[in-house]
């Protein structure tokens, strides 16, 4: 590739960092980008993006290896199209997939338009994803290490916009990223890997969402899988299918999370066989590549650390729900979690899960 100007989305950590290093090393004429997305309550000073990195140590990056760095601010938006759908979500007994929403909502759809009006012909990113050109089209594929792969996280981009997007990282490890941000001596070269949610840094989920439900949040009961009321809840938003931990109950036996019904306020406990689906139907806002042709054959992740399992997807019905048949039982498939499908390494595409089925 010919020398361009590339901007890149910068947190002030390792992977940013080391991502407009590396575009730096290649020739290319780099111009470093934060979106402002929140601010934590208890920081009097400064606001922090999506972080744990911050915009400032953003700019000291930026400083240090001299090139222009700019902030902006995008937390009403991303109050709009994450924190908000993240609270509704849970309120509604549905598991949310906040970091693919903003993928999807904020970060990449925002960084396309930004990349033209400051000049520039691509966006990277510090993600663990290749973009690869085949038959003449880009095309989206796994992270070299395997442990770090983020792929998942960027399926829905469509072919025009791959190719706009860098992925410096995507044929590196973590360790390898980690020593050269050291060897360049990188302001924040020896920064830890976030846990939790950049909106949710105690990782309380549930009480972030009861302090913005706004009187929604209603208690109910517990049931078995004999349809006994087997204790009370304080609210559905509490728990996910799969969950065993803090559940409330003692059944004398190991209970999980089943079911989750915000309508009637029920939560559902059982056995963790009670947990295995055969498919899922995925919502009508499912998107996949131009060149994918239905039915498909593919490996298909439910969640962001699922190892996949090889299923058949349906062509979109009247509704444009895609189905899902899954060839083994799958364990734990949550509503609100997006399925992703994969073909080798190749991202095809996904969609929210609407629904698991037995």
């Amino acid at each position: 590739m010919e020398r361009a100007r590339i901007i890149v989305a910068m947190s002030g950590g390792v992977d940013s960092s080391v991502a407009a290093l590396r575009l730096l090393e290649a020739g290319h004429e780099v111009v470093g980008v934060t979106l402002h997305l929140w601010d934590y309550p208890d920081e009097s000073d400064h606001g922090r993006c999506c972080a744990p990195e911050d915009q400032y140590d953003a700019r000291r990056v930026a400083d240090h290896l001299g090139f222009p760095h700019y902030t902006f601010d995008r937390r009403e938006l991303f109050q709009r199209v994450v924190v908000d759908p993240f609270v509704d979500a849970y309120l509604e007994g549905r598991t949310p997939s906040p970091c693919v929403a903003c993928n999807r909502g904020v970060k990449l759809r925002q960084l396309l338009p930004l990349a033209d009006r400051l000049g520039a012909s691509h966006v990277a990113t510090g993600h663990y994803a290749r973009v690869v050109e085949q038959s003449g089209r880009p095309t989206l594929h796994r992270g070299r290490d395997a442990r770090k792969d983020q792929s998942y996280f960027l399926h829905m981009l469509r072919s025009d916009e791959l190719g706009r997007v860098k992925l410096p990282l995507g044929e590196a490890t973590k360790e390898e990223v980690r020593a050269e941000a050291l060897a360049a001596g990188l302001p924040g070269a020896g920064k830890g890997e976030s846990q939790e949610l950049c909106f949710v840094a105690s990782g309380r989920y549930d009480a972030f969402v009861e302090e913005r439900a706004g009187g929604r949040v209603r208690p109910g009961p517990i049931l078995d899988d004999g349809g006994r009321v087997v204790g009370e809840h304080g609210g559905v938003h509490r728990y996910t299918v799969g969950q065993r931990k803090g559940l409330g109950v003692a059944l004398g036996r190991p209970a999980f999370v089943v079911g989750v019904d915000a309508q009637t306020g029920e939560v559902r406990v059982g056995s963790e066989e009670a947990l295995s689906s055969g498919g899922a139907l995925l919502a009508a806002d499912s998107g996949f590549a131009e060149d994918v042709t239905f039915p498909i054959e593919a490996t298909v992740q439910v969640r962001a650390r699922h190892a996949g399992v090889a299923a058949t997807l349906s062509a979109p019905d009247e509704r444009g729900e895609v189905r899902v048949r899954f060839a083994e039982p799958v364990r734990a498939v949550s509503p609100g979690q997006v399925a992703v499908a994969y073909h080798g390494t190749r991202v095809l595409g996904g969609g929210t899960i609407l629904r698991a089925e037995r």
